[in-house]
Formats: C-alpha cells, structure tokens, sequence
C-alpha cells in the first residue's frame, strides 16, 4: 500500500510539474508574437520542465550554451569597437 502511494504522490508530482512548467513555456512561445518578455519566460518554463524531464535539461542547457556564446561574440564585438 506505501509503495503504490510513493509512485501516486511522484506522479502526481510529475503532472504538476509537467501542466505548470508547459503552461509558462507556451506563455513564452505566444510572447514571441505577443507583447511580453519571451526570452525571459521561455528558459524559465524550461527550467521548470527540466525538474522532471531529461529533454527539458538538455533544451536548457543548450540555450544556455547558445545565449554564452552570442554574449562572448557581443562583448568582443563591443571590444573592438
């Protein structure tokens, strides 16, 4: 009877997770063609999905990696001139 409650409360958990995290990404998205913060939204449903889901991680680490490497290029751009 606990373990079948352990593995309900986790998938419970799961869902939660899940609704809330895709409901601030798809936020996000519109805010792409909508007035709003997209860019700030989106990594933050994302790290909210990567709690729980391996592929959210993976997303968020390489827009991490991406939005790094657009900041070197500006500031060496910024250097320069």
């Amino acid at each position: 009877m606990t373990a079948f409650m352990l593995k309900t409360v986790k998938q419970a958990k799961k869902l939660i997770i899940g609704v809330i995290g895709f409901t601030v990404l798809l936020t996000g998205l519109a805010m792409l063609v909508l007035p709003g913060p997209a860019f700030i939204v989106i990594p933050i449903g994302l790290g909210i999905l990567a709690v729980e889901f391996a592929w959210a991680r993976r997303l968020l680490k390489k827009a991490k990696s991406r939005f790094n490497k657009q900041k070197r290029k500006f500031n060496q751009s910024k250097k320069a001139g």
